[in-house]
C-alpha cells in the first residue's frame, strides 16, 4: 500500500507521460533555450498537467518545474518535476523520453517516480522500496550488472574537457563496459532496474530536476550513488549510478583519471 505523497507522484508522473504520449510522432513547435537546446509546447503542457496534480493535492509544498521554475511553499518539502526528459530524442521520434516526478524534504527524497511514455512502465519509489508498474501490477526492481552496459551522458560544456565525452573514448572503459549514450534520464531508472550497469554523468546535480526522480529510484532500490570522485553525489560533481559496490569501484577507477584532467 502505497502512500499519499507517493500516490501524488505516481498521479502526477502518469499525467505528464499521458501528455508526452498523445504528441508524440506529431507537429513539434520549438522554444530556443540556447545552442541544440530547447523546449516544445509539449514539454510545457506536459509539465502543467504535472503541477496541477501536485498543486491541487499539495498546495502548500513548494514545486520547481524545468520550465515553469520554482514556487514557494510553507512545509518544508520540494517536488522537482522534469516534465520531458529527452526533448531533442522526443522532437526527433526517437522512443527514449521520460516524465520524471519527485518529492524531497530536505535531502531525503520521499517518493520518485520516472515514467516512460512510449513503453507505458512507471518506475517509482518510496520507502517501501522500489517498483516498476506495467498494467497495474507492481514488481520489485531488481538491480543487476550482468549486461555490462553503461550509459554516459555526452551532453556538457563546450569550452573545456567533460568526463562523458572522454570517457566513452577510453579504451580502458570500452574493454570493460558497453558505452551507451541514450541521452534521456530515463536509462538512470534502468540502472534500478537491471537493464544498465550504470551510469555516469558530469556536472553540478544539486537539486536538478532532471536526476532527482532516477537517482531516488537507484537509492531506494540500493544501487550505489555518489558523485564522481566517490563522495555523496549531491553535494559534488556529477554522478555514478552503479547495480553494486564492484561496478561502483570500477567506474570510479576509470573515471579518475578523466576527473582529474577535466577541473570544473
Amino acid at each position: 500500500m502505497t502512500n499519499p505523497e507517493t500516490e501524488i507522484a505516481l498521479a502526477a508522473a502518469t499525467a505528464g507521460a499521458d501528455v508526452v504520449r498523445a504528441a508524440y510522432g506529431g507537429a513539434v513547435t520549438r522554444h530556443a533555450k540556447g545552442g541544440l537546446d530547447f523546449a516544445t509546447d509539449t514539454d510545457v503542457a506536459a509539465e502543467r498537467a504535472i503541477l496541477g496534480v501536485i498543486a491541487t493535492a499539495r498546495p502548500d509544498d513548494a514545486r520547481v518545474g524545468e520550465e515553469s521554475g520554482a514556487s514557494e511553499g510553507t512545509t518544508g518539502r520540494t517536488w522537482l518535476v522534469d516534465p520531458l526528459c529527452g526533448t531533442l530524442n522526443f522532437a526527433a521520434e526517437t522512443p527514449l523520453v521520460a516524465a520524471n516526478v519527485a518529492l524531497r524534504d530536505g535531502a531525503a527524497t520521499l517518493a520518485a517516480a520516472s515514467a516512460d511514455p512510449v513503453t507505458g512502465e512507471l518506475f517509482w519509489a518510496d520507502a517501501s522500496g522500489a517498483f516498476c508498474r506495467r498494467g497495474g501490477t507492481d514488481a520489485p526492481l531488481r538491480p543487476s550488472a550482468s549486461s555490462r552496459l553503461v550509459d554516459v551522458n555526452c551532453d556538457g560544456p563546450l569550452d573545456r574537457p567533460f568526463v562523458g565525452g572522454q570517457l566513452v573514448a577510453d579504451p580502458a572503459f570500452r574493454a570493460a563496459f558497453g558505452p551507451r549514450v541514450v541521452s534521456s534520464t530515463i536509462a538512470v531508472a534502468w540502472v534500478a532496474a537491471g537493464r544498465r550497469a550504470g551510469y555516469v554523468t558530469d556536472g553540478r546535480l544539486a537539486d536538478s530536476v532532471h536526476f532527482a526522480a532516477g537517482t531516488g529510484i537507484c537509492e531506494a532500490a540500493g544501487c550505489v550513488v555518489t558523485d564522481l570522485a566517490g563522495a555523496p553525489w549531491r553535494t559534488g560533481r556529477g554522478l555514478i549510478a552503479a547495480a553494486d559496490a564492484e561496478t561502483h569501484a570500477q567506474l570510479l577507477e576509470l573515471v579518475r583519471p578523466h576527473l582529474a584532467a577535466s577541473p570544473g
